[in-house]
């Protein structure tokens, strides 16, 4: 590759990772403030950015919101279809899932979660509750495998996977408030408050036996 193609791939990486940078400020912003409370000076001001340049990559706040939620489809996606093509019990890939999830989170920053949509375009709407529909489906049949096997108790997938999806549109909200904490300590509340209660009595029980002193 001549100079002239090394300078423009070069180009190109900066402005991958620049936007990437931004999507990140964004979600994070949004999250905490709400699209409405957002603004475009804001999230330019957390990047060191003049607001010109923010609107080099994204022309409005809508467009920029839009983009986070199609970023954050792509990772929770890309999670989903690697834990589904792992092997194990249900309840042991809804587990993994959930982990690889936070654990994302915590290295490339929260995702824009599919709950309000209403700022959006009629047609940017659809996209992204049809896509995340088809998510919610998957985690509903990886829970209703669960059941099949054994590893999870008999329940209402859907009710089950909408309460998951709730605690963690939540903790993107209040986990930036507190110092300190972990994916891994996240999945230990998770695991108290809910995954241990998809369990059937003898594995909880059996769970509980093995926990260490401390833990208990």
């Amino acid at each position: 590759m001549g100079t002239d193609g090394s300078r423009t791939l070069s180009r190109s990486l900066k402005s991958v990772k620049k936007r990437d940078a931004i999507l990140r400020a964004a979600s994070e912003i949004i999250n905490i403030k709400s699209f409405a409370l957002a603004t475009m000076s804001e999230i330019a001001a957390r990047l060191d950015l003049r607001d010109a340049a923010l609107y080099y990559y994204f022309p409005n706040k809508q467009a920029l919101a839009f983009a986070c939620h199609l970023q954050s489809l792509e990772r929770l996606e890309s999670i989903l279809v690697a834990t589904l093509r792992t092997h194990g019990a249900g309840a042991e890939k809804l587990e993994r899932f959930l982990r690889d999830l936070l654990h994302d989170a915590a290295e490339n920053g929260p995702l824009l979660y599919f709950g309000d949509l209403s700022y959006l375009t009629d047609a940017q709407r659809a996209e992204v509750s049809d896509w995340g529909q088809r998510l919610t489906n998957d985690l509903e049949r990886l829970v209703e495998d669960g059941i099949v096997d054994g590893s999870i108790v008999a329940c209402e997938p859907k009710l089950v996977v909408q309460l998951l999806l709730g605690m963690l549109i939540w903790l993107v909200k209040w986990v930036p408030t507190i110092h300190g904490v972990t994916p891994d300590r996240l999945m230990a509340a998770m695991g108290v408050v809910s995954l241990r209660g998809l369990e059937p009595r003898r594995a909880a029980a059996e769970t509980r036996r093995q926990a260490p002193a401390s833990a208990k």
